[in-house]
């Protein structure tokens, strides 16, 4: 069995071989009719897949690394209103987070909301980093309009820290993240977690185009499976926390996390 040093050195090595695009060119990529997809799988069906993608893709090249690293704090209520909004399914729902690109030296204060059409549109503001109290009455200027709260209301509850590799079609009518080496805190427990092999893969795409990775993912018998890194992380760093309905997907999550 290939060890995780070598399956993260094939993988930086076969994303290395794809043509690369700047953070500008990217931003002109405008997909205005999205869908969202997420999907789960490991780093072993990572490796097949960014074999299959040769000469298909464009991955994403920031600060002379095709690998980018994040780190996102998610704010909650003390009663962790935001994580049981999605664990009961309630839409529309929200999430706050202070999300950090690490290479570019970029934190934002955003709010995510997802509506009862499964859209998910995300607002955002500039922020000096993750010590967000620093510019609290900007912070709460932005917050309150959106989520009826300021941050006397919330704390940070999960952190996670992880790897992204950017791909775009040729066609550049989509977009496709995928985040690995996902690892959280949490602030009430701190208790820590680490997701091993896990891989999880978002294809944002403009409407119903022909999707290159979505023939190789059916190919690879890679279904579709929602994921929140927020939700996940927390039941994954909370024991006594309620999570009925992520039972199911935990056990599957595990037996991934620890596969040798």
């Amino acid at each position: 069995m290939v060890n995780n040093e070598h399956l993260d050195e094939r993988i930086r090595d076969l994303v290395n071989q794809l043509e690369p695009i700047t953070l500008e060119e990217m931003s002109g990529i405008k997909l205005m009719n999205r869908t969202d997809t997420k999907f789960v799988t490991n780093k072993h069906q990572l490796i097949r897949l960014l074999e299959m993608a040769r000469g298909e893709y464009y991955a994403q090249f920031t600060n002379d690394s095709m690998v980018a690293e994040y780190i996102t704090t998610y704010w909650d209520t003390d009663e962790l209103s935001y994580y049981f909004q999605h664990h009961n399914g309630r839409a529309p729902r929200q999430k706050v987070r202070v999300r950090t690109y690490v290479g570019s030296d970029l934190t934002f204060l955003e709010v995510k909301t997802k509506n009862n059409h499964g859209r998910t549109k995300k607002k955002r503001i500039e922020v000096p980093s993750q010590e967000v109290e620093q510019v609290r009455a900007e912070a709460d200027e932005f917050l309150e309009p959106k989520v009826h709260r300021s941050l006397a209301d919330i704390h940070r509850t999960v952190q996670n820290h992880f790897h992204r590799i950017t791909l775009v079609n040729k066609g550049k009518t989509e977009r496709l993240t995928i985040d690995f080496d996902v690892e959280f805190h949490n602030f009430d427990t701190n208790d820590e977690a680490h997701t091993g092999e896990l891989v999880i893969i978002e294809l944002k795409r403009d409407g119903n185009v022909p999707s290159p990775v979505l023939d190789i993912l059916r190919q690879l018998r890679i279904k579709p499976s929602g994921f929140s890194k927020y939700c996940i992380g927390s039941v994954m760093t909370n024991r006594g926390l309620k999570h009925n309905m992520f039972k199911e997907k935990m056990v599957w999550i595990r037996k991934l996390v620890n596969r040798k």
